[in-house]
């Protein structure tokens, strides 16, 4: 029957380089074996997602088996703290996220934090983060970043973003500033479709790029391209694929009008529909490392061994057909090793120490923005905790624990809680379901918590009818603020991760 074709491919000097572009991820919170052997034949990087990730020390026995294999590999993880956890996706992030930090604006804050969520990687032995969001967040409406950048100020979002890659680099950990050339002033979530930014190349200039090169003057180790149209740059291909964008822009010199960058270039998820709906995944990988990437991030939908293969038997036969220079990819996989060898020179003396989780709380507490209303008193026994919740946000995840009901549980012994779905609202009706938030609450007092509620009409709607039906209401906003204050009690927490939440129920419990 002869050798199949994986296997002659697997056989060609190419294959080396072009399993070391990859960094995929693959099923399960052990190594399986196709991943230590495909480590054995050049594979230089992996990613975990949540589904790889139990706690710490199940993390740090994975990526031990994972060292058996090759000691310098890359562990690459999206860990940006806040609302996009993965290390933590079982309980929530111990780290309020950047809005958060960007709200504080004490670079010292932003640094600590950083510093303390890299040592709670670097324990469980991750090396490379995708983080921070270098994103200004100039769409109120954006779908996919909101609280994950640091604001909607260039300047305020350039500092925090140095800040945040100095503090995580400062303990062995590689960052990654994403997504360029910027994500913030889209309208649809590059998960789903392909997104597109419709300003002067003026505006992404004075507005977009700054914190990109805020992170390259600190010499951050990796930069995350964004799947969106920049049609100022190229009205053929997205950021991701084009070679305006990432070789004429981020690699040429700054003499030449660009940013001067050396490091990592590395894609956003290959697979998203941005990508995988537009040109296929196979064809995605090719035309971007033939337009200046370096290594593929896959794995987070679609994953496993073939995965692995097809791309790689891709890349082989680009090189082959002369769609891809060979020297293309030899310099891509010269990068990937590149940055391998840095993770490996950072023995940090203390890099491995437990991370200290009060440096996230007192962060989350700062980061408070608390209005008090005529019709504020102290409470003085249990609430009831009505939380309205929209779609999880792709890059959240839907199985990642948010809110404040836990720990004003804790705080506040024999409340209850609900949750309130859109579905609800549609099925009910406005009236109804905040008819049925008063009936849970009975004689106790109703603590409403809202998630980007400027962005979802039914639960706008529902909140003003309960404020205006209970001015005694509490209400907790944990998304992006936008509204005036409402409620006799407003908590602004500028983020939904449960240390945030956190924060919040210390406020309403009078601690």
């Amino acid at each position: 029957m002869g050798i199949p074709t994986s296997g002659l491919r697997a056989q060609d000097p190419l294959y080396a380089d072009a399993l070391a572009v990859l960094q995929p991820g693959f099923g399960g919170t052990t190594a399986p074996e196709w991943v230590r052997r495909t480590v054995a034949q050049g594979l230089l990087s992996v990613a975990l997602y949540g589904r790889n990730c139990k706690d710490s020390e199940q993390v740090a026995a994975l990526t031990s088996e994972l060292r058996k294999e090759n000691p310098d590999i890359l562990v690459a993880i999206d860990e940006e703290g806040g609302d996009v956890t993965r290390l933590e996706v079982m309980g929530g992030s111990s780290w309020p996220g950047s809005l958060a930090l960007g709200a504080i604006d004490d670079l010292a804050v932003t640094r600590d934090v950083a510093r303390e969520l890299g040592h709670s990687l670097a324990a469980c032995g991750v090396n490379f983060n995708w983080a921070p969001s270098a994103d200004v967040n100039a769409n109120p409406d954006n779908p996919v970043i909101g609280v994950r950048a640091f604001g909607a100020d260039t300047q305020l979002c350039a500092r925090h973003t140095a800040a945040w890659v100095e503090g995580l680099q400062s303990v062995g950990v590689a960052a990654c500033a994403k997504h360029f050339p910027g994500h913030g002033d889209t309208a649809v979530d590059s998960h789903l479709g392909l997104p597109s930014i419709e300003v002067s190349e003026t505006v992404l200039r004075e507005r977009d790029l700054i914190p990109f090169q805020a992170a390259i003057d600190q010499d951050v180790k990796a930069v995350m391209t964004a799947h969106i149209m920049v049609n100022a740059l190229d009205t053929e291909h997205p950021a991701t694929l084009s070679r305006r964008v990432l070789t004429s822009l981020l690699r040429a010199p700054k003499s030449e009008g660009g940013l001067g960058y050396d490091g990592l270039i590395v894609t956003d998820g290959i697979e998203m529909g941005a990508i995988a709906r537009t040109y296929g995944v196979a064809r995605g990988t090719v035309l971007a490392i033939a337009a200046g990437a370096d290594a593929i991030c896959t794995g987070g939908d679609s994953f496993g061994e073939d995965t692995v293969i097809d791309l790689a038997g891709a890349i082989v036969d680009a090189v082959h057909s002369g769609e891809l220079p060979e020297e293309r990819l030899v310099d891509a996989a010269s990068r990937v090793r590149a940055l391998s060898a840095w993770t490996a020179e950072q023995a940090h003396p203390d890099g491995r120490r437990a991370p200290d989780a009060s440096v996230g709380l007192a962060a989350a507490r700062q980061a408070l923005r608390v209005t008090r209303g005529a019709q504020h008193d102290a409470v003085t026994g249990p609430v009831q905790v009505a939380t309205f919740s929209p779609e999880a946000n792709c890059a959240a995840g839907a199985e990642t624990p948010w809110g404040a009901a836990a720990a004003i549980g804790e705080l506040l012994p024999g409340s209850g809680q609900e949750t309130y779905s859109s579905d609800q609202a549609t099925a009910d009706g406005t009236d109804v379901l905040v008819a049925k938030v008063l009936g849970a609450a009975g004689e106790r007092r109703t603590v409403a918590v809202v998630r980007d509620a400027h962005r979802h009409p039914w639960m706008a709607e529902a909140l003003t009818a309960l404020v205006t039906a209970r001015p005694d209401t509490i209400v907790v906003e944990m998304g992006v603020p936008q509204a005036e204050p409402t409620g006799a009690l407003h908590i602004a927490t500028f983020g939904a991760a449960p240390v945030c939440g956190r924060a919040a129920a210390e406020v309403i419990a009078g601690r």
